[in-house]
């Protein structure tokens, strides 16, 4: 059997990964202890993660024609890779929060939706906050007025019940 034949699956692995990945962040893992590596792999898998030691030169095939393809120039030395298929963030937010602790965890470089980001840009992508708490947040945001609102005319209504005179509610 070729060797190209026995690299074709796992460079059909990558592939598939990436294939409907929102983003990937590329690290060199090197020097992490075991602890550190399986507390990394097994935050990552909770949040939907998939983590992966593989060869460059499998990533490089399994990144032709891809947006992934720009990672290419980050693929030296020992390289693992960080797919999110629904979470945008959480690759970077996770990799770049651990990097703190272990200082041994280098990032490379990501992409996300498409757009190639080096080391500073996947640590600005990491502040972001994930996308369920954004949705929360902006909900809160859209809450606030509104309830606002309705205590107001509370108030006004109860106060009218009371029999007095409403008094004009101040402009904001």
């Amino acid at each position: 059997m070729a060797k190209v034949e026995l690299k074709q699956p796992i460079v059909d692995e990558i592939a598939s990964h990436i294939k409907d990945a929102k983003s990937a962040v590329l690290v060199d893992y090197r020097g992490l202890t075991v602890e550190q590596d399986t507390e990394l792999r097994k935050q990552l898998r909770e949040a939907g993660v998939f983590y992966k030691v593989y060869k460059n030169t499998y990533m490089k095939r399994a990144f032709e024609g891809t947006p992934f393809a720009e990672l290419d120039q980050h693929l030296e030395g020992p390289s693992a890779i960080a797919v999110s298929i629904e979470d945008v963030t959480a690759p970077a937010r996770i990799i770049v929060k651990f990097a703190e602790k272990a200082d041994k965890l280098e990032v490379k470089a990501g992409i996300v939706e498409g757009q190639y980001y080096d080391v500073n840009g996947v640590k600005e992508l990491s502040a972001i906050p994930p996308r369920d708490v954004l949705l929360s947040r902006l909900l809160g945001s859209m809450q606030s007025p509104i309830t606002n609102f309705a205590r107001v005319v509370k108030q006004i209504a109860e106060k009218k019940a009371e029999g007095g005179e409403a008094a004009p509610a101040a402009e904001a």
